[in-house]
């Protein structure tokens, strides 16, 4: 028969356990965004982008949204309220169980060692899954489709309408398009139709660039009224729910040197007075985790990534972050 000193260590393990899992859930899950896919892209939300050169993969798809599927025009879902959070409803559900098996409606949690045992028998199955589901994402790569251009300078191919593959434009981004419109024969044939229904320019494209920059070095610096102003309130409310995770485990995300290193255009299109662009950028920048009391260096994260990320405007307004998704 387990003892009560017995019974506590165990409850004490499983706790430490699921701490630990907790941690690393989040370890490497630095960036604004980085490691989820989150966001809204309007009624496409939860469609794939078109593939392009700088992100030949189908992005991970959302998997944090306030649209709902097959919303007309992507309307955000409406608010749940739920009573007592995640815990009560770990309760809840776990007395049904209980009841429907014949134990009482607190049968189902047979202690607490048991409920925490269940717990992490379910942390664990999560995880498994989210792993096998990875491993099958990144073996459906898509070929590359779109022409980009590289920041160590330009691809080869004919200078189109924006500067196009043969010179630097003032943006990676512009000079993608640019070779995607006017590149000849092969690029009309490699480019989907309607990529663009927008009509994104060079001043879009720089504008995408600086925002990739002002949004990285606001949230390093935690600088509320700048991610306020450069993001939906949707995207600014999952960046506050990263920062304040990070003020719980004590460190703080500090970003620095970013620079966009090749990027093109996925698509851009319009629904009602709102305009969508959905745009891979592949940057560099300095990322680490520093622990707030000390200083210290906690972990420093990888000197290059590759995301998708949509931006919205309103007529006649500035372009902000509606989605992230990463890439595979």
């Amino acid at each position: 028969m387990m003892t009560t000193f017995t019974r506590g260590r165990r409850t004490v393990a499983a706790f430490g356990l699921a701490a630990l899992m907790a941690v690393a859930a989040t370890a490497g899950e630095a960036r604004p965004g980085s490691g989820s896919s989150m966001g809204s892209r309007g009624s496409r939300t939860y469609s794939a982008p078109a593939p392009t050169t700088t992100a030949p993969g189908a992005p991970a798809p959302m998997q944090r949204s306030m649209t709902q599927p097959g919303s007309p025009m992507g309307a955000p879902a409406a608010p749940q309220r739920r009573f007592g959070g995640g815990f009560f409803a770990g309760l809840l559900g776990a007395g049904l169980l209980g009841a429907l098996i014949g134990g009482g409606f607190f049968g189902g949690l047979g202690g607490i060692a048991s409920f925490l045992g269940l717990l992490l028998q379910v942390g664990l199955l999560v995880g498994v899954v989210m792993l096998a589901l990875r491993f099958f994402r990144r073996r459906r790569a898509e070929p590359a489709m779109a022409g980009a251009y590289n920041r160590s300078g330009p691809a080869s191919g004919p200078g189109g309408p924006l500067g196009g593959m043969g010179g630097n434009t003032g943006s990676g981004l512009g000079g993608g398009l640019g070779g995607m419109l006017g590149g000849g024969a092969a690029a009309q044939q490699a480019r989907p139709p309607k990529r663009d229904e927008v009509g994104i320019g060079p001043q879009d494209f720089d504008a995408f660039e600086r925002t990739l920059n002002q949004v990285q070095l606001a949230y390093g610096a935690e600088d509320a009224a700048t991610l306020r102003r450069l993001t939906t309130p949707e995207m600014f409310g999952y960046f506050g729910e990263e920062i304040r995770a990070n003020a719980a485990r004590g460190v703080v995300n500090k970003i620095a040197d970013v620079k966009l290193q090749q990027g093109d255009l996925a698509e851009a299109w319009r629904e009602g007075p709102v305009d969508y662009a959905t745009v891979a950028m592949r940057y560099t920048l300095r990322d680490a985790l520093i622990e707030r009391a000390s200083g210290k260096v906690v972990e420093t994260n990888p000197p290059e990534a590759t995301e998708v990320w949509t931006f919205l405007r309103e007529r006649g307004g500035q372009w902000v972050v509606s989605a992230i998704q990463q890439t595979r």
